[in-house]
Order: structure tokens, then sequence, then C-alpha cells
């Protein structure tokens, strides 16, 4: 698969909490790889008229990460995060995802799916990890018709959302019985030898960004 549409990707960590978080330059092609790791699950539920009605998000973050979120949330200190400090925790997830679109991309024949904002991000730790759900729904009526493509990915491929199993990404709803589905996992390693010549440190620090975060990424095919 080759690199040809160059699309807007700021090279930028959204999941920015507190001081935990900071800013990103641009990588070169030695540093795009990932430095968090969350086992996500998808689920995109239709009406019984066909048409796509909401898709719920669920990310459990390593312990790593979780464990910094912990040392910077955890205010009284008691080795937890109680629902004040995860409410904290949610609001500033959310407010930062917002811009990118809660990692959550979809497209009907290549068209993109514009969804709003989750009204409610819910936050939970427990097992030494932070977890973090939520729903959203698309702005305008959507009817299931043809080719859909769920992908949840970040652009800057600093966190790396990995679907454990193929039933992670799934679909309910009448308004799918009567379609095909199947995981996509494209091999990144053919992938980027077949777009070696163009894997620069140029590349990867122009401004328009790249779209090879989305060319790797899991992602869900659905034929209505």
């Amino acid at each position: 698969m080759k690199l040809q549409n160059v699309k807007q990707a700021e090279v930028t960590w959204v999941l920015a909490i507190a001081s935990t978080l900071c800013a990103l330059a641009a990588p070169s092609a030695a540093l795009a790889h990932p430095h968090i790791f969350v086992d996500a699950k998808f689920e995109a539920i239709s009406d019984a008229s066909g048409n796509l009605m909401e898709v719920h998000d669920i990310w459990r973050f390593d312990e790593v990460f979780s464990s910094s979120v912990l040392l910077d949330y955890d205010k009284n200190q008691n080795n937890t995060l109680d629902p004040p400090e995860l409410k904290a925790v949610a609001k500033t997830v959310k407010q930062s995802l917002a811009q990118y679109n809660f990692y959550t991309n979809i497209t009907i024949n290549g068209k993109a799916v514009t969804l709003d904002p989750p009204d409610v991000l819910h936050a939970d730790y427990s097992d030494g990890a932070l977890t973090l759900s939520f729903v959203q729904k698309p702005k305008q009526p959507t009817p299931l018709k043809g080719l859909i493509i769920f992908g949840v990915y970040d652009p800057s491929l600093y966190t790396a959302l990995d679907f454990v199993d193929d039933k992670d990404l799934k679909v309910t709803g009448q308004g799918f019985n009567r379609c095909s589905r199947k995981v996509v996992r494209p091999n990144s390693k053919e992938i980027l030898a077949e777009n070696q010549a163009m894997l620069t440190s140029l590349f990867f620090s122009d401004p328009k960004g790249t779209d090879y975060s989305q060319l790797v990424a899991t992602r869900l095919e659905v034929r209505c």
C-alpha cells in the first residue's frame, strides 16, 4: 500500500494529562513509535432502519502510564483515584481529545462521518490501570450503505491502541444484519518497506502531516 494523500495531522500527543504529558516535536522516522499502550474495544451500533446510531470506545491503559496519572492526580495520596480525582482526569482528557475526534475515524464510501463529542467521558482506575470509556453519535443521519470503515488510532503514533482479539471490534443492531464484516490488520513492516524512500525526517516533520498512522492502524471494514 503506497502513501498517496498527505493530510493534516499535527504530531502532538493529545492525551495531555497535566505534568505527565508534554507537547511533542515532530518525530523523525526513528522516533515514530508508541510510548503508551492501550488495550482497546470498539462497538458500532445501528438501528432497525439501517442507520448508524452511535459508537462506543473503551481504552485500558498500560500500567506504566496509569501509574504516572495516579502520581499526578492522587491528591489525597491514598494510592488510588477516587471519584473526584477520576472526574478531573476525564475532564482534562475530554478537552484534549476533542480536537482529534477522540481518535475515532469513520468513513462511508470514502467520505468522513462527523461525530458529536461524547456527552460524558467515564474514567475508572482498578488493578493498577486507568480505563476510559465514552459514546459518540453521528452529527447527521448516517445510512449504512456501501463500504464503511471504522478506525481508532492516534495520528501522532505516540499512543498504540491495540485490539487484541478481532471480537474487540464489533457491530451490533438490526441494521448490520445484512452486512459483512472483517477486521484488517495491516503489516507495518511491509508498509515501511514499500514506502522506505518516503519515510525520511522531512516526511515526518512535514507541517501538513502524514497519513502513515492510518495505513498501519487496525480497522474494521463493513460492507452493507
